[in-house]
This record gives C-alpha cells, sequence and structure tokens, in this order.
C-alpha cells in the first residue's frame, strides 16, 4: 500500500509557467513545473546544488548551457538529466515557445552532495 497520495495533474495551455508539484507536504520532496520560454528567452541560470533533475521538452528548440562553457541542443521528443552541483540555464533559440516539464528531487547520497562520482 502507498504511503502518498497518488496525484493526476492537468496541465493548462496558458502561455505561462504551471507549477505541477511543490514539494512537501504535496510529495517526499519531489518538485515539478512546466516552464514555457518565448523566442530569445531563458530561464536563467542556477545550480542543482543537492537536487537531480530531468527535463522533458514538450516544444520547441533551445539550447541547454552547462556552467557557461557547454552547449547541448534540446527541444521537442529529448530528455535531459542534469546532476546535482551543475550549474546551468535554458535558453530558446527557435522561432516558437519553448516548452519543457522539469522535476528535481533531493539527493541522499554523501558522493554526490560533495559533487564527487
Amino acid at each position: 500500500m502507498p504511503l502518498g497520495k497518488v496525484l493526476v495533474i492537468d496541465l493548462n495551455d496558458k502561455a505561462e509557467y504551471q507549477r505541477l508539484l511543490s514539494g512537501k507536504p504535496q510529495t517526499y520532496g519531489m518538485r515539478s513545473g512546466r516552464v514555457y520560454l518565448q523566442p530569445g528567452e531563458e530561464c536563467g541560470q542556477h545550480s542543482t546544488e543537492q537536487r537531480e533533475e530531468i527535463l522533458v521538452f514538450l516544444s520547441g528548440t533551445g539550447v541547454l548551457l552547462i556552467d557557461e562553457k557547454e552547449s547541448l541542443p534540446i527541444g521537442e521528443g529529448k530528455v535531459s538529466y542534469i546532476p546535482p552541483n551543475t550549474v546551468h540555464n535554458i535558453k530558446n533559440t527557435g522561432s516558437g515557445p519553448l516548452t519543457y516539464i522539469y522535476c528535481v528531487a533531493g539527493v541522499n547520497d554523501q558522493s554526490a552532495q560533495k559533487g564527487q562520482t
């Protein structure tokens, strides 16, 4: 028997950020949302810190910038995993909206918390 509550959340059709999971008490710690970026927009550089993150791209094209040193192509039909302690940014380089779902969860592994592999 599951300890938590099973959720089904509808994605809205608005051209804006939509929070999906907000962490405790809704989940055990996972957070999630849908991001909507207009052409030329970016989410802003940030670090995963003590969390790992997965990005599922629903539409558009862009780049995943890692620590301002590496640029990876992303877009519809792609999924990206970002490990703990990774500085990153998402930029829409296409002519239409770039939308994606992110899921972030805390890491309990001591080596990951220290940035070791």
